[in-house]
């Protein structure tokens, strides 16, 4: 399991450019809003890597 993986839609991060006002470019990588939150799967609760957007659109149920 990837530590910056979201287990449901499986979004991760992405690679970009920082650019200077000079335009030096400078490489950076872009993580997706991973949250650990624990979720009701199957009747069971279990702890979950999800991202922030799955989260909005009630893809998972928050465990109380």
């Amino acid at each position: 399991m990837a530590m910056w993986k979201c287990e449901i839609c499986g979004k991760t991060g992405m690679a970009s450019y920082r650019v200077s006002h000079s335009k030096h470019h400078t490489k950076v990588r872009l993580r997706a809003n991973i949250q650990k939150v624990r979720v009701r799967v199957g009747g069971s609760v279990q702890r979950m890597r999800v991202c922030s957007s799955c989260l909005k659109k009630g893809k998972v149920v928050k465990a109380v």
